[in-house]
Order: structure tokens, then C-alpha cells, then sequence
């Protein structure tokens, strides 16, 4: 009897291999042929709609037309003109009450937007946010009450790669259309689309006109926002980018409660792991960010964090570079308490992180240059965390950066930029706008202006001699 139960367990232990290998099977029913996405389909395509948008563009054309008897009496034109630019993208319905979340470049500068839901209803369309850094907007349409259909998100770090998934949206404008794929790669962070780039990536056709369209897993539930792609052609060669749920949801809680969106700060300077600074660590493989610089008073000090740490993974989810661990932060409120696992010394810890705006100190105190000087027609102020990482800034920065240069001002005459960054005006060390303002109050009249600024990270020292 023994012998035989063996001899069973043998043969199953055998066979397995052999069946997971062989998976392949000819399809012995009616059904099996007719296998489909199509009720997939009938539940997530009417949440799915069609963003038109319209604004108004000046051109500035010196002459139009045949001779000069038409454009003077109106049959040409003369000096700067107006026209109108359409766009057209996709949206997805995220609230019955009829919000909808879309791309920001879709949206960006409309005067007028209008939303065509699938049944071919048409809506105008009130803009409640309009995020750049993560390329994401939230609209509201106006439906006396009637509930839409809509989506739900899918729930955040489910996906691997080679999920199906279905892309959503209106490409070149020719209607709704369906397309179907897998997801390629997770945490894509060098794609440059946005400020807080870590995108899904398919292979799912997206084209124009599919930007804020969305990526559907087979629940039928809301994996992302489909966003850009990577084309010599412009048309689809098998690599999208969609925005994943996590930060869609948040930006869309942010909108509904009336506000901007406010989202967490480390507070250090981070850098790579490659293989050689992974071997100076101590870590058997590159892992992780190491911090550099910890900002006094920023969430990771306050945290425990120090210099030389190797943050490894925010919650349950691995870091490797600088982006994901900014997204990884984003999708979470100010107040909240996250778990930060670091590489200290050779130990394995977890520090306890409350999320933290970046502050705002100094006061941007954002001041207009006038007056007789070189500087006049820029607009200035403080340098802050928050200021810095709302511009682009390194958020370590000091002093009194220029933030707008009017076009034909003493400014922009004299080679002042946006991002320049004030050190000295003549003997005056200037640590805010106060200061800048007290310099230039004390030389007004002035031809000769010792100037010292940082521009791009370098140190330029020069004399702007003015004309009288």
C-alpha cells in the first residue's frame, strides 16, 4: 500500500512541470470561441469621455493681403491678430455628480471647454484644478442632478507587468475607440512628462487624442490616466505612459474639497545608488537613495533621517531613485504618518515620518522692479522651500530669485533672466527683497551696476553700465 502511494505522489510531482509547460489547447466549444472584452467594455466605456477645448491665440502679423488698399479698407489685416486653437482629448467620469479628471496640457489655457459624454450628450465644463506638476485637471459638468456613470480607481501597488489592460479615449478625434495590451514596466521615473514622473507603461495603442483617457485592468476599474507617448511618428509605437491611480485619486480629492493640492515634503537632498557607491555602503547590490543634505526642520529630520542614510522603500514600496520617492510621498496627505525604511551603518531600520508642506519661510514677499536701474521690469521674490519646488528651484537655495522679466523692459534689456538668482548689487549682499530694493533705492541714477548673480548653478560677476 505504501508502495503505491508513492508511486501516486511520484507521478503527480512529475506530471507538473509538464502541465504548467503546456498550457496551449484547441478550443473545444462555442464559447470559448466568442471569449471577449466586449462586457468589459459596455461597463468602463461610458465613463469615458470626449474634452474639447477652445482658446484664443494672438499672432502678431505685420501684413496681410494682396495690396495695400486691402489692408487698409479691412480686406487684409494689420499689426497683431487673433485666432482661435482647438484641442481634443479624452476624460474619465470619477464622481456621479459629473467630475472628470483629464490631462492639464489638454485643458491648459482654454477660455472655453465643453465635454461630450459617450451618449453623445454635451456638456460646458467648469475647471475646479489645474495641476502642471503632475499634468493632471479636474472638471465639473453641470447634470441637473442625474448620476453618470463612472470608474473607480483601482487599488494602488496591485499591477505587475504583463497584466492586460484596455486604453480608453477619442485618438485623432475620430470617436471612442478601445485598444488592448499589457502593462509593459512599473515606476518609469525618466520620461520627463511631468514633475512627478513614475508611469505605467503599455503597449496598449495611445494616440493623440487619447491623452487623459484612461488605462483600464480587467475589473473594469481605473489604473491610470493615459498621458504621453514615445513616437518618431507621432502615431502609437507600442510605449505609453499613463499617470497611476494613486496620484489621480489624490489630486481629484484635492479638487473636490475646493482647494490646491498641498503635498508632502522630504525635506533632504537625494542622490542615485550606483555600483559603486552601493560597494562604499556596504550593500550588496545598488539600492535605494542616499541622502546628502538633510534641511533643518524638514520632515526627514524631524523624522531621524540623517546624512548618509539609504532610504530603501516608503510603506511597502521599494525606492531607487529620487522621483519614486517623491511620488511614493505625494500620494499622501499633510498629517499623515508613513513608514521610511533606511540602510544606516550596516542595520536595517524604519523611521516613522509625519508629512510636512515644504515651508514657506521667508515670506515670497513677490515685489515689481521699477525705477532708473537695470533691473526694472523684473519681478522678484524670497526663496523659500515651497517657492523653490513650485518654480523648479533647488529647494536648498537662498536669496531673491527673478521669477518674470517683461518683455522690452530695462531687464530684459540687460540680459536679466528668469531664475537668476541675486547675490550682490554693488557693495549690498543681498539676502531678500528688502535688501535688493534698499541697494537699488540707495544707486538710482546710477550708470555703473556691479551685479553679482547665480544663474544655473553658476556664479557670473559683472558691471551693467546703463545708458543715459
Amino acid at each position: 500500500m505504501k508502495n503505491i502511494f508513492y508511486s501516486l505522489i511520484f507521478v503527480v510531482l512529475y506530471s507538473l512541470p509538464v502541465a504548467a509547460q503546456d498550457l496551449r489547447v484547441v478550443p473545444e466549444t462555442q464559447g470559448q470561441l466568442q471569449l471577449s472584452y466586449a462586457p468589459l467594455v459596455k461597463s468602463a466605456a461610458p465613463a469615458v469621455v470626449n474634452v474639447f477645448s477652445k482658446r484664443t491665440v494672438k499672432t502678431n502679423n505685420a501684413f496681410r493681403g494682396s495690396s495695400m488698399f486691402d489692408r487698409m479698407f479691412g480686406r487684409g489685416s494689420f499689426g497683431p491678430q487673433e485666432r482661435v486653437q482647438q484641442s481634443l482629448g479624452s476624460g474619465v467620469i470619477v464622481a456621479d455628480d459629473g467630475v472628470i479628471v483629464t490631462n492639464y496640457h489638454v485643458v491648459r489655457g482654454a477660455d472655453e471647454l465643453r465635454v461630450v459624454l459617450a451618449d453623445r450628450r454635451e456638456f460646458k465644463a467648469e475647471l475646479l484644478l489645474a495641476d502642471q506638476q503632475t499634468d493632471l485637471a479636474v472638471l465639473r459638468i453641470d447634470t441637473d442632478g442625474e448620476a453618470l456613470p463612472t470608474m473607480a480607481f483601482a487599488s494602488s501597488g496591485v499591477s505587475e507587468v504583463g497584466d492586460l489592460v484596455l486604453a480608453i479615449g477619442n485618438p485623432f478625434g475620430v470617436g471612442q475607440t478601445v485598444t488592448s495590451g499589457i502593462i509593459s514596466a512599473l515606476a518609469r521615473t525618466d520620461v520627463g512628462a511631468t514633475d512627478f514622473s513614475y508611469f505605467i507603461q503599455t503597449d496598449a495603442a495611445i494616440n493623440p487624442g487619447n491623452s487623459g483617457g484612461a488605462l483600464v485592468n480587467m475589473k473594469g476599474e481605473l489604473l491610470g490616466i493615459n498621458t504621453v507617448i514615445v513616437s518618431r511618428s507621432g502615431g502609437s509605437n507600442g510605449v505609453g505612459f499613463s499617470i497611476p491611480a494613486a496620484m489621480v485619486s489624490r489630486v481629484v480629492e484635492s479638487a473636490i474639497a475646493g482647494g490646491e493640492v498641498i503635498r508632502p515634503w522630504f525635506g533632504a537632498r537625494l542622490q542615485n545608488v550606483d555600483r559603486d557607491l552601493s560597494a562604499s555602503l556596504g550593500l550588496d547590490r545598488p539600492l535605494g537613495t542616499l541622502v546628502s543634505e538633510v534641511y533643518p526642520g524638514g520632515a526627514a529630520e524631524k523624522a531621524g533621517i540623517r546624512r548618509g542614510d539609504v532610504v530603501l522603500a516608503i510603506g511597502d514600496q521599494d525606492i531607487n531613485t529620487e522621483q519614486g520617492l517623491r511620488f511614493r510621498l505625494a500620494v499622501h496627505k499633510i498629517g499623515e504618518k508613513v513608514a521610511v525604511k533606511i540602510y544606516r551603518d550596516g542595520k536595517h531600520l524604519t523611521k516613522k515620518l509625519k508629512t510636512i508642506a515644504a515651508p514657506e519661510s521667508p515670506k515670497r514677499n513677490i515685489t515689481d522692479i521699477s525705477g532708473n536701474n537695470p533691473f526694472a521690469g523684473a519681478k522678484v521674490g524670497n526663496i523659500s522651500p515651497a517657492l523653490a519646488l513650485e518654480k523648479g528651484l533647488d529647494p536648498f537655495a537662498t536669496g531673491v530669485v527673478v521669477l518674470e522679466v517683461i518683455r522690452r523692459s530695462a531687464a530684459g534689456y540687460y540680459g536679466i533672466r528668469t531664475g537668476d538668482i541675486f547675490v550682490a548689487v554693488g557693495d549690498d549682499q543681498i539676502d531678500n527683497v528688502d535688501d535688493l530694493t534698499d541697494a537699488l533705492d540707495y544707486n538710482e541714477g546710477s550708470l555703473r551696476w556691479p551685479v553679482k548673480i547665480v544663474r544655473a548653478e553658476r556664479e557670473i560677476t559683472a558691471t551693467i553700465r546703463m545708458r543715459r
